[in-house]
């Protein structure tokens, strides 16, 4: 079974004053000039999904100029049982808000109804890039495994953030402080749990052997680890907060939790760390991560995810374009892949669905290109 948009509407999203497609399953490939507005429409279908989408853009910057309110994206969404209507767009305020066959729905419930999984040309340089950005990276494979770890992540950082109030402020009240921390810790411990079994699940997923792709070996690093190894990590995590207050209270910041972790990737084959790599084996090792991924949500799910793939043809050779195509097909999931140019998608087989996206008088168009 497969989990695939069927239609699409954009209203005032991005460059699109309106755009409708009707759409297959499969692999989808948008190509147009750069700006023509490609990754706009795979922006759009990132935020059917939890969280602030590809692009982690606030609301206010999907309207499209001049009209600047009354965004919105609507999808049919095929699933194993009924199809769903997915809506979201910004309300009389701004915000950002969700329903599900006209009810309203949480922005965060979508993540139980549509698992999709991205890379962008951002992505790039995630293994370059402070251990925030791989944390992120990781909590977004995590999210598409386990749709809680969103709001277990929501409840850690807030509760984080009033305790590091209180501690800049001087507040001494032990109880006060202790509530915090239980929520602190409660949260903070499921957080680390579910990224360490998304992470486990990815690398069972990714299997022994290498192919087109490297196979990555991964962990996750930092002093949290030795909490998440005492028998109560709840209690401990907690104790260990209330004796750290004055330290924290000095830093200005909590010092100690799953904040601070980071996910360290290697190419197992070189036994080389991803930092070290070149960008194109960077690459490579991220799609063979979001491959593992999209694998794990199949084998939990019983459907593989939608996939976006943002200018992802124009970083690799045409054996390695031929064997990604290949993958995909294999696994049976909607992808949609974005290009400049049609030539590097001539390895696609003939289902492919083929669309072209260019400028015209009142903002992107998109005409079937067969």
């Amino acid at each position: 079974m497969t989990l695939a948009l069927t239609t699409l509407r954009l209203i005032a999203f991005r460059s699109h004053t309106r755009l409708d497609l009707e759409l297959k399953p499969g692999i989808i490939a948008l190509a147009g000039a750069n700006g023509a507005g490609k990754t706009n429409i795979l922006e759009a279908v990132s935020l059917l999904s939890p969280g602030r989408g590809l692009r982690r853009a606030a609301p206010t910057d999907f309207a499209r100029k001049p009209e600047g309110i009354g965004w919105s994206v609507t999808a049919t969404l095929a699933t194993r049982l009924d199809p769903v209507e997915l809506w979201t767009g910004a309300d009389d305020s701004g915000k950002r808000v969700a329903k599900r066959d006209g009810k309203t729905a949480s922005v965060l419930s979508l993540g139980r109804i549509a698992r999709v999984l991205w890379l962008t040309p951002a992505l790039d340089r995630v293994f370059v890039e402070g251990p925030a950005e791989r944390r992120r990276f990781l909590d977004r494979m995590t999210l598409s495994l386990n749709p809680d770890h969103a709001a277990a992540t929501v409840r850690f950082e807030k509760a984080m953030r009033e305790r590091n109030r209180l501690l800049k402020d001087g507040v001494t009240d032990a109880r006060w402080l202790g509530a915090l921390e239980g929520q602190m810790a409660e949260s903070g411990v499921a957080v680390a749990q579910s990224r360490a079994a998304a992470l486990s699940a990815l690398l069972e997923a990714q299997g022994e052997d290498e192919g087109a792709f490297p196979r990555a070996e991964a962990v996750i690093d930092g002093a949290f680890n030795a909490v998440l190894e005492e028998g109560d990590a709840v209690a401990g995590y907690a104790r260990l907060l209330a004796d750290e207050r004055g330290r924290d209270a000095q830093a200005g910041r909590t010092l100690v939790g799953p904040h601070r972790s980071d996910l360290i990737v290697r190419y197992a084959s070189k036994d080389a760390p991803a930092a070290d790599c070149s960008t194109g084996e960077q690459k490579a090792l991220l799609v063979s991560l979001l491959l593992a991924n999209a694998r794990a949500i199949h084998t939990g799910t019983g459907a593989p995810p939608v996939l976006l793939l943002d200018e992802i043809a124009a970083h690799f050779d045409a054996a390695r374009r031929e064997a990604l195509f290949a993958e995909i097909a294999g696994l049976g999931a909607q992808a949609w892949m974005t290009g400049t140019e049609w030539p590097l998608f001539d390895a696609l087989p003939d289902t492919a669905q083929r669309l072209s996206v260019f400028d015209a008088d009142g903002g992107s168009s998109v005409r079937d290109a067969g």
